[in-house]
């Protein structure tokens, strides 16, 4: 096992919700959502606010910002930009009156590729020179999935979806290089074809799957076993799907080891004011 490796898997028991949300949370508004979150509530936030974007979060010192920004554009699959902010923002055209820094469930935040804090609050640790980007985040897809009749596993069994570093290798982008991220849902092979039609519409928010079936294809050796999230209980006959996932800069941080940033919580995401459809491209 490579450094990279090691370091990710001892954060796995970390990314265990240390409360879930709210089980009627499908129905908040995304600035009750925010709100409640700034007040400390944490957990995974698949189906919070339902009908309305997430995204993924990272933000990095001015000087790393144009690398990130080309990553992001030689990447689009697992870093779909929605927004980006200019350096010490702390608010995002995607939800008018939020705070970056509070308005998460949870963070993470780096020091030369190593994680030092999981907060709730970021204020201590925000700096000027700070620019922030909002990635597409494949929670906002599930809307779709679950309309058009596909199960989604891991909200039935409200656990955090679960996600796994790959040895597929992004492109890398100046001092930026590291490994995809992907997310995991089991889907029952009839729902196969409409589960892989129903992302594709949506390439904002990281668009139809990279890999079906076999996970050793991507190197995972262990489904029952996570980098980031929960194991998911499976029917007999699913099919193991796999999409690019927004917390792919965080694995790409442990690689590049850029001096300071800050992330969200893998599963625990940005709620913007943004409507699904909008992302729809048919």
């Amino acid at each position: 096992m490579n450094r990279m490796e090691d370091h990710v898997l001892t954060l796995a028991a970390a990314d265990r919700p240390v409360a879930l949300v709210d089980e009627h949370a499908h129905a908040w508004s995304p600035g009750s959502a925010r709100a409640r979150f700034r007040e400390g509530l944490t957990g995974p936030t698949a189906g919070v606010a339902a009908g309305h974007t997430q995204a993924n979060l990272i933000s990095v010192p001015a000087d790393w910002a144009y690398d990130m920004l080309l990553f992001c554009q030689r990447n689009p699959k697992p870093c779909p930009v929605l927004d980006v902010t200019d350096a010490g923002a702390t608010d995002t055209v995607l939800a008018e009156g939020a705070d970056l820094r509070t308005d998460l469930p949870r963070y993470r935040v780096w020091r030369d590729g190593e994680l030092v804090d999981e907060p709730t609050d970021v204020r201590a640790y925000w700096r000027d020179d700070l620019v922030s980007f909002l990635l597409g985040c494949s929670f906002t897809f599930e809307w779709a999935l679950a309309g058009a009749g596909v199960p989604i596993r891991h909200v039935e069994q409200g656990r955090n979806v679960p996600m796994y570093v790959t040895t597929r290798q992004c492109r890398p982008a100046g001092r930026l290089r590291g490994p995809m991220v992907v997310s995991m849902r089991p889907v029952p092979p009839q729902h196969l074809a409409t589960a892989i039609r129903e992302s594709s519409l949506l390439p904002a928010v990281h668009g139809g799957p990279v890999h079906c079936g076999d996970p050793s294809a991507l190197g995972i050796a262990d489904l029952g076993r996570p980098d980031f999230g929960d194991p998911v209980d499976a029917a007999a006959d699913d099919i193991p799907v796999f999409w690019a996932c927004g917390v792919t800069p965080q694995a790409v941080v442990t690689a590049s080891r850029p001096p300071f940033a800050i992330t969200h919580a893998p599963g625990q995401m940005f709620i913007s004011d943004a409507r699904d459809e909008q992302y729809r491209v048919a």
